[in-house]
C-alpha cells in the first residue's frame, strides 16, 4: 500500500457520519469510488471495548471489525456522489452474509481493509469485503448496505 493516503481521517470524516470512539476508519489508501476501496483502522491498545473484551486477553470483537468493513464500504460508495447528492443522506447497514472470523485482532494490529462492489440495485448496494492483519485474513462477508434520507429513518 502506499505511503500517501488518498483520504486522512478529516476527509474521512465528511463521509462518514460516525466520531469517536465508533470511527472505526483511519485511512484510505486506495480508491476507485463506488467499485474498490483499501483502507485501515490502527487497532489500539487505549479502544474503550477492550477494557471488558476480554480482561487480560484483549480481542478486537467481530462486529467491530465487520463494521470497520462496511464503514470502510461507505466511503467507497458515498465517493461516487457528490457533495450535494450526499446531503442529508445517510448509509445504513441491510444486511450480512457469509461472515467469517478467521484470526484474532488484538492491539497494535494494523487492520487492513478491503472492500469491493458486488453488485447495486437503486439505493441498495451489496459488496465483498475482507479484513486482514499483516497479510493474513482476519475476517470476511458479504455485506448490504443502503442509502436513505436521514429525515425518513
Amino acid at each position: 500500500m502506499s505511503a500517501e493516503p488518498v483520504m486522512n481521517l478529516l476527509q474521512i470524516m465528511e463521509f462518514l457520519p460516525h466520531r469517536y470512539p465508533f470511527l472505526l476508519v483511519d485511512r484510505v489508501v486506495e480508491l476507485t469510488p463506488g467499485k474498490t476501496i483499501r483502507a485501515y483502522k490502527n487497532v489500539s491498545f487505549n479502544e474503550e471495548f477492550f477494557q471488558g473484551h476480554f480482561p487480560g486477553l484483549p480481542v478486537m470483537p467481530g462486529v467491530l471489525i465487520t463494521e470497520a468493513m462496511a464503514q470502510a464500504g461507505g466511503v467507497m460508495i458515498l465517493a461516487a456522489f457528490t457533495p450535494e447528492e450526499r446531503e442529508g443522506k445517510i448509509f445504513l447497514f441491510a444486511g450480512m452474509d457469509k461472515v467469517r472470523f478467521r484470526k484474532p485482532v488484538y492491539p497494535g494490529d494494523r487492520l487492513d481493509l478491503h472492500c469491493e462492489i458486488l453488485g447495486h440495485k437503486l439505493r441498495l448496494w451489496k459488496m465483498a469485503a475482507k479484513a486482514y492483519v499483516d497479510g493474513q485474513l482476519a475476517a470476511e462477508a458479504e455485506i448490504s448496505a443502503g442509502m436513505a434520507d436521514r429525515r425518513d429513518i
